[in-house]
């Protein structure tokens, strides 16, 4: 069996390690591998089985290695999953530069560089010497359902078809179906955008708007991850995908999201700063607004429930007057 070594032992990357382990046919206890930057969280994940901090109530089964050396956790593997936010995507390609470590990389962060505006895969480009062998795997996951075993599907995209469904082979597991895709940049765009439409959600439904607003709300919001998407090189049919519609759907309802609970909160009148220090987790889909709006601005693609979440969260705007001024704008097709 390939040796996988998953890199960041935050909730989803400890969540696909044990689920990796756990879907396994074979003994895998010198196959799977579990990195985390902090000695003492290696540690402690040892001692205990679990992942307290990040996943709690999760237990770590006997045959993932928890390390936190990072040239040990990637010597002789031969996939890595990078399992960072995306705000330290980067760092993580120089440290493994830095080891002389080249072999075939996937990654789950989601969403766009900030300052950069750049995805991963742009990211990837720039700091990769294999930019070939790489992939991006995405769509609708809540760690806690992954951990526990509970179902789950989702894309696997990569620049080589062929790859994408060799390394969707090695990570498919009976409860993990995964679909291979060639659209990078259409899985990247969904799984960005998403996040951002899931604070709106939160913001409609901490507001007492209801269901026919949170369903008007997510899907004039894939519209606006598809003209982006599209403007920017992906595809429409992977917007209506798991890596698209299927994700945007989980996180605009589901209360497990870390983005859709930063918007209940919003309405319910808590400020950002004191939101994001209490949630312990990162919630993509704050940093991720700004610079999706700036690229829209410079691709000339108009995203109004996108530039609404981020005067909302820059606190340029009220979200009750927010709401009224998406409300009160032009009629207009609704293909449009």
């Amino acid at each position: 069996m390939p040796t996988i070594a998953v890199l960041g032992a935050g909730a989803w990357g400890t969540a696909l390690a044990a689920a990796l382990v756990q879907g396994g046919d074979t003994d895998t206890s010198t196959h799977l591998r579990l990195w985390t930057r902090n000695p003492e969280h290696a540690a402690r994940m040892r001692a205990t089985r679990s992942n307290d901090r990040y996943l709690p109530g999760a237990t770590l089964p006997a045959g993932l290695a928890l390390t936190a050396d990072l040239a040990e956790a990637t010597r002789g593997a031969d996939v890595l999953i990078a399992a960072v936010p995306t705000s330290g995507f980067r760092t993580l390609l120089r440290q493994l530069n830095a080891i002389n470590t080249r072999t075939a990389l996937v990654w789950l962060c989601k969403g766009f560089e900030a300052g950069s505006q750049k995805l991963p895969h742009q990211v990837v480009a720039e700091e990769w010497e294999q930019p070939d062998n790489t992939a991006v795997l995405s769509g609708p996951s809540f760690a806690a359902e992954i951990a526990r075993g509970l179902p789950a599907a989702l894309t696997l995209a990569a620049p080589d078809t062929d790859f994408a469904r060799q390394i969707a082979h090695t990570l498919h597991r009976p409860r993990l179906r995964l679909y291979a895709s060639d659209d990078v940049i259409g899985v990247e765009v969904g799984g960005a955008i998403k996040n951002v439409i899931a604070i709106a959600a939160g913001i409609s439904d901490g507001l007492g708007f209801g269901y026919n607003a949170r369903a008007a709300l997510v899907t004039r919001g894939l519209a606006e991850m598809s003209r982006l998407g599209r403007a920017m090189g992906g595809r429409q049919e992977t917007f209506m995908g798991l890596s698209g519609m299927g994700d945007l759907i989980l996180t605009c309802t589901g209360d497990l999201s870390r983005n859709r609970q930063v918007g209940l909160r919003l309405a319910a009148g808590d400020g950002l700063e004191h939101i994001l220090r209490s949630l312990e987790h990162v919630a993509e889909g704050v940093t991720t607004t700004h610079e999706v709006c700036a690229l829209a601005q410079r691709l000339g693609v108009d995203m109004p429930i996108a530039s609404a979440v981020r005067r909302i969260l820059a606190q340029e705007l009220p979200a009750r007057e927010a709401v009224s001024e998406l409300l009160s704008r032009e009629l207009r097709d609704e293909g449009v």
